[in-house]
């Protein structure tokens, strides 16, 4: 999500999706790794929860990724 679009503003990309209900870990959060990667490395910035979900699924935070908005 674009940070200066109101809250129900277009997506810029779909860069995967997370279903808390699923058994398995690979079901649960379904990511395009390397998209993730490309825009946290141009200055995205994850919100805490997303944070905890690229965590779990040991996707590599740059170093600048805070996790703050």
């Amino acid at each position: 999500m674009d940070s200066r679009v109101k809250r129900d503003g277009k997506t810029l990309e779909d860069l995967g999706s997370y279903d808390p209900a699923a058994l398995t870990n690979e079901e649960k959060a379904r990511l395009k790794v390397d998209r993730i990667q490309y825009w946290l490395s141009v200055g995205a910035q994850p919100t805490p929860p997303v944070r905890a979900i690229l965590k779990r699924a040991k996707v590599p935070l740059p170093p600048g990724a805070t996790g703050s908005r």
